[in-house]
């Protein structure tokens, strides 16, 4: 993989992404407004919001990284640069790659930055929080990973934001259990070291075989 490509597709996306501000803000919006709102739907009760605490943060941050995902290549198919990339050279592989790395960066990176907020709005403690944070930060490449997978395979289909959700929940399912269940050993006072090993280790699964499908995936829409 061209490192110069690479980074010169990663720096074009967050270029653009500072641009539309509105559309990179939506899904910390999302995440940050389903989050907080969901003690006053559920009540105040201290144990109850800890115990709901992972799960809630968890599917709200797998719904808010959906939010973004469908236009990972819609706006690069629809005027043509998907095309151009191809017909100059630059590797399908690579354009994965690095369009998955800026999703990641625009839309995972403050998730996880936002989570100690999110923790102490929950109750839970300095150790949940931290197990939290870092659950996240090897989940949230996942999503996007799987994200960008499930958008490539859906690119130019109608009802491609149906598709895309019925693609890729099921495949984040593992990452989500996983995800959570570290945060609710450490509140049983157990290690999360088997949950989060098994979550590192379905990251690399990802990172080796999702680029090279959602690959084929771009040749196949664009031929």
């Amino acid at each position: 993989m061209s490192r110069g490509v690479f980074g010169a597709i990663v720096a074009r996306d967050l270029r653009l992404a500072a641009r539309r501000r509105v559309d990179a803000l939506l899904p910390i919006g999302f995440f940050a407004v389903a989050a907080s709102m969901f003690p006053f739907g559920v009540g105040s009760e201290p144990n109850l919001l800890r115990q709901l605490a992972p799960g809630v943060v968890w599917v709200c941050a797998l719904l808010a990284s959906l939010l973004s995902v469908q236009q990972l290549y819609g706006g690069d198919f629809a005027d043509g640069s998907l095309d151009q990339m191809l017909v100059g050279g630059t590797s399908a592989w690579t354009i994965a790659v690095a369009k998955a790395a800026s999703h990641w960066l625009v839309t995972g990176v403050p998730l996880v930055a936002a989570t100690p907020l999110f923790g102490l709005l929950f109750g839970l403690d300095a150790a949940a929080i931290a197990t939290l944070a870092l659950s996240l930060l090897l989940g949230t490449p996942i999503l996007a990973l799987l994200g960008g997978l499930g958008a490539a395979l859906t690119l130019g289909l109608r009802s491609a934001g149906m598709l895309l959700i019925l693609v890729v929940l099921p495949l984040t399912v593992p990452a989500l259990i996983l995800g959570a269940g570290a945060v609710v050993a450490v509140e049983s006072s157990l290690s999360p070291r088997a949950h989060l090993s098994l979550l590192g280790a379905l990251l690399i699964f990802s990172a080796l075989l999702a680029p090279p499908a959602t690959a084929a995936a771009l040749r196949i829409a664009t031929e």
